[in-house]
């Protein structure tokens, strides 16, 4: 019997389906669907709930065990208190398991450890500042942190993994205790294991953490064949 997970995420994302979906076991089935929240439809969190508290239901219509917001920018944006608001409106829908893109970065870093690291992000100053200020207020120092300020999610998804690859590899820094390539609509997933072996710490980026944590909560976190450490990592308590 086949295990589904479910995933919200923007309208503009292009790279979910395309990088992401192919990693999850074959017992495991993804079922996504999607919000225009982001970009020129970039709304705020109060008014964005319940949209995303119905389409965590219709994910909940398909037997979703677990259903993540899937919004790295959106889900660190508002802070700690706009992550648990996130939460809170999925789980109204009834879903079993809930997460969004920064309770599984949060636990991901948990698992490795990870107290200081290095942020690679394709936003402007202003994302990757919110994000900062989310990390530090969850209990995380930066190392080091840059945004590339790529324009829009054209720009995102027209940048080729290997240049996400340079990028976590220029930003090696001796306190980083893991990097993290942040943002679920680039491609960098392949480049892992060779990230890994380069630097010598642990690697994670947006989708690669949201599939760790989702099979974690089911149980299949162990061997799941998604390149990086974390997967050798302890499976966190569930949510």
């Amino acid at each position: 019997m086949a295990h589904r997970v479910g995933l919200i995420i923007p309208s503009s994302n292009r790279m979910v389906e395309e990088e992401m979906v192919r990693f999850y076991p074959r017992d495991v089935v993804a079922h996504v669907t999607r919000l225009r929240m982001t970009g020129p439809n970039r709304k705020p969190l109060e008014k964005l709930l319940p949209e995303i508290e119905a389409a965590a239901a219709a994910l909940v219509d398909a037997k979703c065990e677990v259903v993540t917001f899937h919004c790295t920018v959106t889900s660190m944006a508002d802070g700690p208190e706009g992550e648990r608001a996130i939460l809170e409106a999925v789980k109204r829908a009834g879903a079993h398991h809930v997460a969004t893109t920064s309770t599984a970065v949060r636990a991901a870093l948990d698992a490795c450890n990870a107290k200081r690291l290095a942020l690679v992000t394709p936003y402007d100053l202003h994302k990757t500042e919110e994000e900062i200020e989310f990390l530090h207020a969850a209990g995380y120092e930066i190392a080091y942190a840059k945004g590339y300020e790529l324009t829009d999610s054209d720009a995102y998804c027209a940048t080729p993994a290997a240049t996400w690859r340079e990028r976590v590899l220029a930003a090696r820094h001796p306190d980083a205790d893991a990097y993290f390539l942040s943002c679920a609509n680039i491609q960098g997933i392949g480049e892992i294991a060779g990230l890994e072996a380069a630097l010598g710490k642990p690697v994670l980026s947006s989708n690669q953490v949201v599939i760790w944590d989702a099979l974690s909560k089911i149980g299949r976190a162990m061997g799941s064949g998604v390149p990086g450490s974390l997967f050798n990592k302890t499976v966190h308590a569930a949510t």
